[in-house]
């Protein structure tokens, strides 16, 4: 089995900075990629960025410029550091692996994701 553990949210005031971890472990033979998304309330799921294990990386519109998107290999782990937030990024953030086990199956796995609130 593996598991995916987020860190790192909290409340913060309007065009601060935080930093989300997100670690992989388990049974994990590679991970293929990383993703964080988010869901505000009432609205759906949203990818915020992702990144591939050679590190290429996308954003979602609304947080391109704002927010970075990087990983440790040999950690499992990927970041999202976050800066200049604003009350419409307030959700919870989730990260999701797409990964090879040491079965030689690939599967996705969700964490149970991390609060941020951004208001004054």
């Amino acid at each position: 089995q593996v598991q995916l553990v987020e860190s790192g949210g909290g409340l913060v005031q309007p065009g601060g900075s935080l930093r989300l971890s997100c670690a992989a472990s388990g049974s994990i033979f590679s991970i293929s990629v990383m993703r964080w998304y988010r869901q505000a309330p009432g609205k759906e799921r949203e990818l915020v960025a992702g990144i591939t294990t050679g590190g290429s990386t996308n954003y979602g519109d609304s947080v391109k410029g704002r927010f970075t998107i990087s990983r440790d290999n040999a950690k499992n782990t990927v970041y999202l550091q976050m800066n200049n937030l604003k009350p419409e990024d307030t959700a919870v953030y989730s990260c999701n692996a797409y990964l090879r086990e040491f079965n030689g199956y690939y599967k996705s796995y969700w964490g149970k994701g991390t609060l941020v609130t951004v208001s004054s």
